[in-house]
């Protein structure tokens, strides 16, 4: 096994514009920076290549078994630019973590020239063939694992359809009202500016942002930021339960807190009344979000208001019939906690053999 220059064991080739106007439906994925982007019926490259991020995800990693093509904000690796494994290839370069490099002058980017110099432990052909083998079998398990967790949430939308019908055309004959009368919508409270100010932060009330609603699975359980006394006093505290509605920049995602809570007036709290519980809204809302997002007004980000969210139009089923919903939200919740535990294992046992793999462990 050597130790080499990276520069000494590929090329980093630069990939070719294709406006999303350019593009003509085909079978050949497109890859951007942090993946794929679209379908095209031309190939940029002649087979498979490993596309790396140089502008917005930086140092990301995508491979692609097929022939695709890269855009300009990528780099690429094809067989022509490398005489190793590509596979393997691959996986050294996601260990390598080039996103490291960035180097953030005005638009922030990858220089090759600088990703050339990282240094990496090269065994022979036939051992580069084995690692990829066995870090490919890891993988598969670790994509059936995320697979489970999107059929979960397809199951959620095949429960909900079967109880409550199409919720956009309300062929079952639900009673309707709007969602302002089915409960209370209020806006976060952040009245100190900046902001950010450290004076506001650091303390122990769970500060909640649009992101972290974006990103939260139905359920807000984590949180990164906090607020302090002070932060609390120009804000307000959200009881655990409340549905988590945004408003801005992620139009109208929805996540339920696990735990009391602050956040800004980008996210509106709703607390239901007698005619609804806050799981089913909270579902309801998912079929509607694309519709929402589609028709908010753009100023300097999209955005929605108070007036829009309840003057929204929601069908009232039964409510034994809401509360035997909540019932099944709850089960695949379960089930869904259970696969993300068993995700995260797997995970940690992937990075531990990528990591044994480069240095020549494995």
């Amino acid at each position: 096994m050597t130790i080499m220059r990276l520069g000494d064991i590929c090329e980093f080739k630069y990939g070719s514009a294709l406006p999303e106007r350019s593009r003509v439906p085909g079978a050949t994925p497109v890859y951007g920076s942090n993946g794929e982007v679209g379908t095209h019926n031309q190939s940029y490259t002649d087979g498979p290549a490993i596309i790396v991020g140089r502008k917005g995800s930086i140092g990301e990693v995508n491979y692609s078994p097929d022939p695709c093509w890269p855009i300009d904000t990528t780099y690429y690796i094809d067989q022509s630019a490398t005489e190793h494994h590509l596979r393997w290839l691959a996986y050294a370069l996601s260990d390598l973590d080039l996103g490291q490099l960035n180097k953030a002058t005005g638009v922030p980017g990858l220089n090759r020239n600088d990703a050339y110099e990282k240094t990496l432990y090269v065994p022979s052909l036939d051992e580069q063939q084995r690692i990829a083998a066995i870090l490919d079998q890891a993988e598969g398990v670790l994509r059936k694992r995320r697979e489970t967790l999107g059929e979960l949430d397809e199951l959620m939308q095949a429960i909900f359809f079967e109880m409550f019908g199409d919720p956009t055309s309300n062929r079952k004959g639900w009673d309707v009202g709007k969602l302002g009368d089915v409960g209370i919508l209020e806006r976060g409270v952040s009245k100190h500016r900046p902001r950010n100010d450290p004076i506001l932060l650091g303390g122990s009330y769970p500060l909640i942002q649009t992101g972290d609603i974006a990103n939260a699975d139905g359920y807000v359980r984590d949180f990164s930021a906090t607020y302090s006394e002070v932060g609390l006093k120009q804000s307000r505290l959200w009881p655990a339960g409340t549905l988590c509605i945004t408003i801005a920049a992620n139009i109208g995602k929805t996540a339920i807190l696990a735990f009391d809570a602050c956040f800004p007036d980008s996210v509106v709290g709703f607390s239901p009344n007698d005619l609804v519980i806050t799981e089913f809204v909270q579902h309801w809302m998912g079929f509607i979000q694309k519709k929402l997002e589609d028709d908010a007004p753009q100023f300097a980000q999209k955005n929605i208001n108070l007036a829009i969210l309840r003057d929204l139009d929601i069908p009232i089923p039964p409510r034994i019939l809401q509360d035997q919903f909540r019932q099944a939200v709850l089960h695949v919740d379960n089930l869904k906690a259970i696969s993300r535990a068993h995700l995260a294992k797997l995970e940690a046992l992937f990075a531990s053999l990528q990591h044994r793999a480069f240095r020549g462990e494995l």
